[in-house]
């Protein structure tokens, strides 16, 4: 392997580094649709918190409560793509493929 080569996958690894801190540090929230359940989640989708309101804690609700769940899931994770497609930079991806 080449001196430049290497030089070049150490500029890759430092950047695959910065992104990942970057993803890390973003966080969404996410909202069931009657907003009783919040999903918390970080860049690399990581789930960080989960809000439960009270009227879901009885046994009849389970089946709402996991609805309201993957509601709110989806919410963030959908948030989150709006977040990163609006923050991200295709000169910087570009050269880091080396495009």
């Amino acid at each position: 392997m080449a001196l430049g080569q290497l030089g070049d996958m150490y500029k890759l690894q430092k950047e695959a580094r910065k992104m990942q801190k970057e993803l890390k540090s973003k966080k969404v929230t996410g909202l069931s649709k009657n907003e009783d359940v919040e999903v918390v989640i970080d860049g690399t989708q990581e789930v960080l918190e989960i809000g439960i309101s009270d009227a879901y804690m009885t046994i009849d609700k389970k089946n709402d409560l996991t609805k309201a769940l993957k509601q709110a899931l989806k919410d963030a994770q959908k948030k989150l793509q709006k977040e990163m497609t609006k923050s991200m930079d295709i000169d910087s991806i570009r050269n880091m493929i080396g495009g």
